[in-house]
């Protein structure tokens, strides 16, 4: 079949997104109209259908991404340096709830699955050391290396320590961050057995951390301080490793309903074809799970900016609406209290790649999530309490987000990009390639293609391929950060540091 050098993502936008780089003075045929392009526009990159006068809406996915900042010509490439956000500061917001029916069939698909004591369920099988603090970063390391070497890793898919520097030196909401998101690590069900490592003088006093953890499974976690320790902490460490080690071992995994599982959406390295190609099949996949009775969670909050409306009025309620608002508000709140404006977010790779303004990357953005209703809002280190479709209050940072979607719950985590990325954090992180070329180049980084959207292939046939390869993930095959050894953890951090 012929491929178009083209297309135009929604009926009411007032450009198109070019396939492939493409030459002044090519000419292109748009809605009856014949277009001559008046530069040399790379892929990813939008051309101006319509004359338009300075201070016009751009719009592209059928919203506005900002306003032209002079006169732009038709077939004049559109970015960064003719087209201004439209954003500023905090913005009142009225409820108008869309009911739009997913008509998913339901399959009944299953997915080997590790079950934990409380009843919820891992897709892997590993012992974890937890550093209450990062004073003891390294002996939490030595322990990994001394375990690894003494076990091979034998019975268990992986043993690893998960440093950090904080848990000390900080005060009230980054203090409390902290331990939200270890408390969370150390209850994830990926874990079939943690220590929990402390100094003893920390901010972050052991026994109330453990108080933190709930009604936890004390076979499965267990706690050494280094200071109260009289001798080789090396020496009390292993002891403690040997006997989860061979709790941990002994744990099979066994089919369990894919409504168990729980997916966190992100993106990272965005170009001009991730609202195009893998942020809508990552939604595609969202909105299957969801009706199976899964659960998926976006975050990412500053890369809703522009999009938030259409996330608030997909909330079932009005109170899931009110929170969501305050996910929005508080976070640029909380931008503009550093003196920052809240419409700055595309990074230089963001740029090269064909996103121009934070509404152009939001809308392309919030594609990851589908058209599920949103059952469930999220503050940073909340574990998941409702299926269905969440979202989580979090910044873009890659790191920073990918941790906290783990932290909410996700056994794994779906990254798109288009620039591409190796990094992972705490469990499975698979990364979707918005164009082929990444693909080709980076094939130990990227996990699943989704440039095949633009080169013939059909969503319903390749979202059937993605859904059996993150099965394939659930059930045991590494991802590639996983392959590579990429795995780690990042904290968010706001205040004081003393």
């Amino acid at each position: 079949m012929k491929l178009s050098s083209f297309i135009k993502i929604n009926p009411a936008d007032s450009v198109v997104v070019c396939l492939r780089p493409m030459k002044k003075g090519e000419v292109i045929e748009v809605d009856g109209k014949t277009i001559t392009l008046l530069q040399d526009t790379p892929a990813g990159h939008k051309v101006l259908i319509d004359d338009a006068a300075e201070g016009k809406d751009i719009i592209k996915y059928g919203y506005p991404i900002g306003h032209a900042k002079k006169d732009l010509k038709q077939g004049e490439w559109v970015n960064e340096n003719n087209l201004k956000t439209n954003l500023a500061g905090t913005l009142e917001y009225t409820y108008n709830p869309v009911d739009e029916q997913l008509n998913i069939a339901q399959e009944n698909r299953t997915f080997k699955g590790f079950v934990r004591k409380n009843g919820e369920v891992g897709v892997r099988n590993e012992i974890w050391v937890v550093p209450t603090v990062g004073c003891v970063n390294g002996i939490a390391e030595k322990l990994v290396e001394l375990l690894k070497k003494e076990t091979n890793c034998e019975g268990i898919d992986a043993i690893h320590a998960w440093h950090h520097n904080y848990g000390c030196s900080q005060l009230s909401g980054d203090h409390e961050n902290t331990r939200k998101v270890l408390r969370d690590i150390c209850l994830h069900p990926n874990a079939g057995a943690v220590l929990v490592l402390s100094l003893g003088c920390e901010n972050n006093q052991a026994d109330a951390f453990m108080e933190m953890l709930g009604d936890y499974d004390k076979d499965r976690i267990k706690l050494l301080v280094t200071q109260k320790v009289e001798g080789d902490e090396l020496e009390e460490g292993m002891k403690l490793l040997r006997d989860l080690y061979q709790k941990a071992k002994e744990d099979k995994r066994e089919d369990v309903p894919v409504s168990k599982l729980r997916v966190g959406l992100k993106c990272g390295g965005s170009d001009g074809f991730s609202g195009i190609t893998a942020n809508p099949l990552v939604g595609e996949f969202s909105d299957w799970l969801v009706a199976q009775g899964g659960t998926s969670i976006l975050t990412e909050v500053p890369e809703m900016f522009g999009a938030e409306t259409i996330l608030m009025n997909r909330c079932e309620n009005k109170e899931l609406f009110d929170k969501t608002v305050h996910l929005i508000n508080d976070f640029k709140e909380y931008f503009l209290s550093h003196g920052e404006p809240v419409g700055e977010n595309p990074s230089p790779g963001n740029k090269a790649g064909g996103i121009s303004t934070l509404e152009d990357k939001a809308l392309g953005c919030t594609q990851k999530c589908g058209r599920a209703p949103v059952s469930g809002v999220l503050q940073y280190g909340d574990r998941l309490e409702t299926t269905g479709l969440n979202l989580l209050s979090a910044p873009g940072n890659d790191l920073v987000a990918a941790t906290a979607l783990a932290s909410a719950g996700c056994q794994l985590v779906l990254f798109t990009t288009g620039r591409g990325t190796p990094f992972g954090t705490f469990v499975p992180t698979m990364k979707i390639s918005t164009n082929s070329n990444l693909a080709k180049n980076k094939p130990n980084w990227i996990d699943f293609n989704a440039g095949e959207l633009v080169e013939g292939t059909e969503m319903k046939d390749l979202v059937r391929k993605f859904i059996d390869k993150i099965i394939a993930v659930a059930n045991g095959e590494e991802a590639r950060n996983e392959k590579n050894g990429y795995s780690e953890i990042s904290i968010f951090k706001n205040g004081v540091t003393l």
